[in-house]
């Protein structure tokens, strides 16, 4: 199930979510100029290890390990990992960044990135495998979306036998699924000392934007289908 767009027209240019899929996009390619060699010990330089921060052990990296936390949030290990981030990005970040506003939205992004790298962290703390990516920040992004607009229509892509098929489908289906798989996917990873995605990243930023979205909009109020949850 792949998402292709959502129905909510945006009140203005989401500068900010373009700014963030052009950096994470001229990284990636800039990379691809390094050797096997040098793109390896780049990542172990900068992504996010975790036995770094939390037993103070590891890669000796000029950055600081907090610094790794954010420069591990524009690090991408392939073409289809940059390229899945930034579809989710583009769909469902516009319309956050709308109702909060661009600095608000920059804010509020780091900071659900460092909530999934902290979730991961945590449940790993011993871990020497580099961790990137945009996920958990994105992962944010996406349960701010469900609070906010759970009804929107969401375009997703299916392919059946072979066939491609078109649905729309309301939001809440498409994230609360999301969610769903990364759940049941992070349960079967733990215990697990190998690499791979990280299921709880996606989840820790996904929590934090359930828990962040309140604080960080700017408008109060909703109608018709697209109105949260209330509670």
């Amino acid at each position: 199930m792949i998402p292709l767009k959502d129905d909510i027209p945006t009140n203005r240019f989401p500068i900010v979510t373009v700014i963030f899929i052009a950096a994470n996009i001229i990284i990636h390619f800039s990379l691809m100029a390094l050797s096997p060699k040098e793109h390896a010990e780049f990542i172990k330089l900068y992504g996010f290890i975790p036995q770094r921060l939390f037993i103070g052990v590891g890669v000796d990296s000029p950055a600081p390990a907090v610094f790794t936390i954010f420069s591990s949030m524009f690090l991408h290990g392939s073409i289809m990992h940059l390229a899945g981030n930034m579809l989710y990005l583009w769909i469902f970040g516009n319309n956050i960044e709308d109702i909060m506003g661009r600095f608000r939205f920059v804010v509020f992004y780091l900071l659900c990135g460092i909530g999934g790298a902290m979730v991961q962290g945590v449940l790993k703390p011993d871990s020497a495998i580099p961790m990137i990516g945009a996920s958990g920040a994105i992962s944010g992004i996406l349960g701010a979306y469900l609070i906010r607009f759970p009804h929107a229509r969401v375009t997703i892509l299916i392919f059946l036998f072979y066939f491609i098929h078109l649905f729309q489908v309301p939001a809440w289906v498409v994230l609360g699924f999301w969610i769903f798989y990364q759940v049941i996917l992070g349960l079967g990873t733990l215990g697990s000392q190998g690499g791979g995605v990280a299921f709880f990243a996606h989840i820790g930023g996904f929590a934090a934007g359930l828990l962040l979205i309140k604080m960080f909009e700017k408008r109060r109020s909703y109608q018709g289908r697209w109105a949260p949850f209330s509670g």
